[in-house]
């Protein structure tokens, strides 16, 4: 059996982000019933319900935490459920929470080894304690069974794949070919599952297109985590953000239109559908809106924060 947890499902930012005066941003901030606030997303999975791994650590994570009794400390002075955290890539938004968890509590980071050796050239990410925090590379196509803080193994056997996605932001070097449409260990998609019954579901909060390889893997899957980013691909310069970029220049598939995720999903028969990772620019956020009714009609659902699923 699989427990997961929805931390946050929003994208960088959250909703509503901190400068963003946006009639949706601003019925969030009014507590419209219609437009519920969400965090930066992350995920929180258990195989015991006692050792929880995170998959991404939110800049929200603190909050998070607080929000998420599995997650309290249990037992002494200082004490945390969290075993593990699993990184996809290393946006802003997915390692920004490590920062939180500085205060020496012992748990594993695992990470491709191109995003570890971004953490390990960023100084600020040494406050996390060596001798507690043990960073372990993954590689690609290979499962392997996350162990607890003490060594112990989990019972969660995770496999990450690559995913059309680019370099994050800060990293970019102006060169289109290093950038954009690269897949390797820039951006990668996680299946978890149970070694005890094999249930399983798939995570990709970041994929730029749906390939046929991708496609393959996800077919009559039981529950994915898709990219939910934006409706639209020309959204952030329709929305007037300042932000000229395109989706797809951002590295994400958006859900609408002959080429968006809602189309590219129909024939793969995929029994449970949600989005995450949803910008605060996406109409489908506000839940009376037109985009939020095409999405339910169209079998998919909008992950939230606080939302629990059992496998």
């Amino acid at each position: 059996m699989l427990r997961v947890l929805v931390l946050g499902a929003a994208a960088g930012g959250g909703f509503p982000q901190w400068n963003c005066n946006r009639e949706s941003c601003r019925r969030a901030r009014q507590r419209d019933p219609n437009a519920t606030p969400q965090t930066q997303s992350s995920l929180a999975v258990s195989a015991d319900g006692e050792n929880w791994y995170l998959l991404n650590a939110s800049p929200d994570l603190r909050q998070q935490i607080f929000d998420t009794p599995q997650l309290h400390p249990k037992n002494g002075t200082r004490h945390s459920p969290i075993a593990g955290v699993v990184l996809t890539n290393c946006d802003v938004d997915h390692i920004a929470g490590l920062l939180t968890m500085r205060e020496s509590s012992a748990f594993a980071l695992y990470a491709t080894r191109k995003v570890l050796g971004v953490l390990a050239g960023n100084s600020i990410f040494g406050v996390l304690n060596p001798d507690f925090v043990k960073r372990r590379e993954f590689r690609l196509d290979q499962p392997f069974e996350a162990v607890t803080a003490d060594g112990r193994l989990s019972g969660i056997e995770i496999e990450a794949f690559a995913v059309p996605g680019k370099v994050a932001l800060y990293l970019e070097n102006g060169t289109a070919e290093n950038n954009f449409g690269s897949e390797k260990e820039d951006t990668v998609g996680l299946r978890v599952a149970s070694k005890s019954d094999g249930r399983h579901f798939y995570y990709i909060p970041g994929c730029a297109a749906l390939d046929a390889p991708l496609a393959a893997r996800l077919q009559a899957a039981p529950l994915v985590f898709f990219d939910g980013t934006l409706w639209r691909d020309d959204e952030m310069i329709a929305a007037g953000t300042g932000v000229n970029k395109t989706g797809q220049r951002m590295g994400h598939m958006s859900m609408s239109g002959p080429d968006g995720a809602i189309a590219a999903f129909e024939s793969l028969d995929v029994q449970r559908k949600l989005f995450i990772h949803i910008n605060n620019t996406n109409p489908v956020l506000i839940s009376d809106s037109e985009e939020s009714r095409v999405v339910r009609e169209s079998d998919w659902e909008l992950a939230r924060d606080g939302m629990e699923i059992n496998l």
